[in-house]
């Protein structure tokens, strides 16, 4: 034993060694290269000095960068996150500005940005050759890996031999994109865990399941972590009795919809066994949570540590470079990418500019790489249950498709990290199952704004009699909203004049978009207005919008008929009539649609008008009353069809002959798989319905034996 630990010790010191060696001679390099960075006075010319000068500041410079940097980057968690990344290359540069100060052996001197770019290649080097050492190295791999981990935590999982399961969330992949990608080979390690088509046997089964109506990570994912999403009619939605707009991905009020849920179903949240919540806009109940949106604007402290996430990942100067790297590709890659389908006349295209570039970086490279390591180190800790959101896909598909190539490049990058995650679970002191699953899809389509030259808003204004743009007023649209008005009224209207009698201020409606999905709020009304209420106040509104060819559906109270269902040419339908076999103005929405629509009239909050856009069941677009080119939100095409990818040794999500609806429902089937990892005493099935107990006792075994292993190493690290 004794021996060896003496033997990693010196293979460590060996390593370090050439670590150092490999930064003194690139910094020789860069001092060549470079005329703003000089190592030496330009009359001292000694071979020996320029060495042993660049060797000491090689080698502050390292010492610099792994003592002071941890402590900037618990500064840094006080900075915006999406700027991290950019401070990541001045700091670095400061350090080795320092360094080349602290020199003793020569005059070194360095341009401030020169300083800047070589520090970035040095830790760059200095990572790659350290990483390239320890290739071969089982010991030195896997005291690496377990600096992830939560060394916070004593002892090892609270159940060894039950098996612990990582559910990581594709946000915004739908079933159908998904089944593309392995089809294509853009995922292989999915490809590979659902059987190829080659020598490989399947370990995974494939499903889909239904969203709710608001088709939007706000509501699944609140249903899926704390079981309960009642009252979420969208993405956002105004609330009469506060006066207040709910946004879903605003801290306030995902710590309200948290608390909402929690109240509601009586029980704290998926995660609450020795969980962990990475990257998500809840925390499911997790003991360790971070990058959560709900506890945001708590006051940070051990037990409330949504940050901490980003310290345990840019800690390490070498991950800081190597992501701040990537974000600076990433944002050329969008610009290219933009310029291309400009330059292209692509269509259907929304514009891309402004801060756009940094917020699609910040999404695929900075959120991913320390959700990433984040769900690494929970799983060399041993944590039971784990829910990770990678929130890359999502953020592409908005704005270049949910079927473009720069959506199918994010997907390939996606299928790498769930790679490394399998990899390190291999090393965990427990077996681990993966689950991957999404929390709604994307339907294509153009912008309702694009194709009818108004938004939304502009057309219920019109409907309302109410000024809108003059852009509008001269639109198609603008002039069927003037004619919709005059045939209401039964009285011409003129140019320039308010349609109808004046509204005061505090009638004017709140319009608000989550997706193809629109709400209309009359603030002034405290209660939800039914339809009587609204045609005599604004006898146009409601067929102005029923009409219009860009929408689907409009749902509103009716005080004769409770929820009532509107579609074009005065079509009126009593929503407890609507059924799949008799859908009446729903058939282009799919199966399930009454029942999503009849859920949600249910609610408290649901708006005095709810609006669905136009959906073609031909190619599967919709209309988003956002600036997207991808949309989810309501009800139509791929946008309501996620999937669920599970162990073939977890029991089946549904019954064949059933239908997985709502994320409830995926809430209790992760639950019961929760509860069946937990109880090793009952034998688990694989999907032919055979116990799968030689497999299990020899990963039980195999197991322990690394168990016993990775603790001597622990010891050692």
């Amino acid at each position: 034993m004794r021996e060896g630990r003496w033997r990693r010790a010196v293979s460590q010191v060996g390593r370090s060694i050439a670590v150092w060696a490999v930064s003194t001679v690139t910094m020789l390099v860069l001092a060549g290269l470079l005329p703003d960075f000089q190592l030496q006075s330009a009359d001292d010319h000694s071979t020996t000095q320029l060495a042993v000068t660049a060797g000491i500041g090689a080698g502050v410079f390292g010492l610099l960068s792994a003592l002071v940097w941890p402590l900037l980057v618990r500064l840094l968690l006080l900075v915006p996150a999406l700027v991290l990344g950019l401070l990541v290359f001045f700091l670095n540069g400061s350090l080795l500005l320092l360094a080349l100060r602290l020199n003793p052996s020569g005059d070194s001197e360095a341009a401030p940005e020169t300083a800047v770019i070589v520090a970035a290649v040095m830790s760059a080097v200095a990572s790659a050759t350290g990483a390239a050492l320890a290739v071969r190295d089982d010991d030195a791999y896997r005291r690496r890996l377990y600096r992830l981990a939560d060394r916070r935590r004593r002892g090892g999982p609270p159940c060894p031999a039950c098996p612990g399961i990582v559910f990581m969330q594709l946000d915004g992949v739908g079933h159908d994109v998904l089944e593309d990608a392995v089809r294509k080979g853009v995922m292989p390690t999915v490809a590979r865990w659902l059987g190829d088509g080659t020598s490989s046997v399947p370990t995974h089964r494939l499903a889909p399941w239904r969203t709710d109506w608001s088709s939007q990570t706000g509501a699944s994912q609140l249903g899926i972590l704390h079981g309960s999403n009642h009252d979420v009619p969208a993405f956002r939605w105004y609330e009469k009795e506060t006066g207040e707009v709910m946004v879903s991905n605003r801290p306030t009020s995902a710590a309200e919809l948290q608390r909402r849920a929690v109240e509601r179903s009586g029980d704290d949240g998926l995660l609450a066994l020795d969980g962990a919540s990475r990257g998500n806009l809840f925390s499911g109940g997790a003991g360790e949570q971070a990058l959560v949106l709900s506890i945001a604007t708590r006051r940070r402290s051990r037990e409330n540590r949504s940050r901490a996430g980003y310290f345990a990942y840019f800690s390490d100067p070498a991950n800081a470079v190597r992501t701040a790297l990537s974000f600076v590709a990433e944002v050329g890659r969008e610009t290219g990418q933009s310029v291309r389908a400009r330059l292209r006349r692509q269509r259907p295209r929304v514009g891309r500019g402004g801060l756009y570039p940094l917020v699609r970086a910040f999404a695929t490279v900075v959120e991913r790489d320390v959700v990433v390591a984040a769900v690494m180190g929970d799983l060399l800790a041993g944590r039971t249950a784990v829910y990770a959101d990678l929130v890359a896909y999502d953020e592409v598909a908005h704005h270049s498709g949910p079927r473009s190539r720069d959506a199918e490049k994010v997907l390939e990058r996606l299928d790498r990290s769930l790679a490394l995650i399998e990899n390190v679970a291999e090393h965990a002191p427990r077996r681990y199952r993966i689950v991957v699953l999404s929390d709604h899809g994307q339907s294509p389509g153009e912008t309702f704004r694009a194709r009818y030259g108004l938004t939304l808003g502009d057309l219920v204004r019109a409907g309302c009699g109410l000024p809108v743009p003059r852009t509008a007023e001269r639109t198609r649209s603008g002039t069927e909203a003037r004619a919709a008005v005059r045939a209401a009224l039964r009285r011409p209207v003129e140019e320039g004049r308010a349609h109808h009698r004046p509204v005061g201020r505090d009638s004017e409606p709140v319009v608000l978009a989550s997706g193809n999905l629109g709400l209309v709020s009359f603030p002034d009304v405290p209660h939800r207005m039914s339809k009587e209420e609204i045609d005599a106040r604004h006898p146009a509104l409601l067929t102005t919008l029923a009409n219009h060819p860009g929408i689907g559906f409009l749902l509103v109270r009716s005080e004769e008929h409770g929820g009532l269902v509107l579609g074009a040419r005065g079509a009126e339908t009593p929503l407890h009539e609507l059924t799949d076999d008799m859908p009446g103005v729903l058939a282009d929405f799919g199966p399930g649609a009454a029942d999503a629509v009849r859920r949600t009239h249910s609610f408290p909050h649901t708006a005095d008008i709810m609006v669905n856009s136009f959906h073609d069941p031909a190619d599967g677009e919709v209309l988003a009353f956002e600036e997207q080119i991808g949309s989810h939100g309501g009800l139509g095409g791929a946008q309501a069809k996620p999937f669920l990818l599970s162990p073939l040794v977890l029991s089946s999500p549904v019954a064949d002959d059933e239908h997985l609806v709502g994320a409830e429902q995926v809430h209790q089937v992760l639950r019961r798989w929760l509860e069946e990892s937990n109880s090793p005493q009952v034998p688990l099935q694989t999907g032919d319905g055979r116990e799968d107990r030689e497999g299990r006792e020899g990963r039980a075994e195999s197991g322990g034996r690394e168990d016993r292993e990775d603790r001597e190493d622990r010891s050692v690290a």
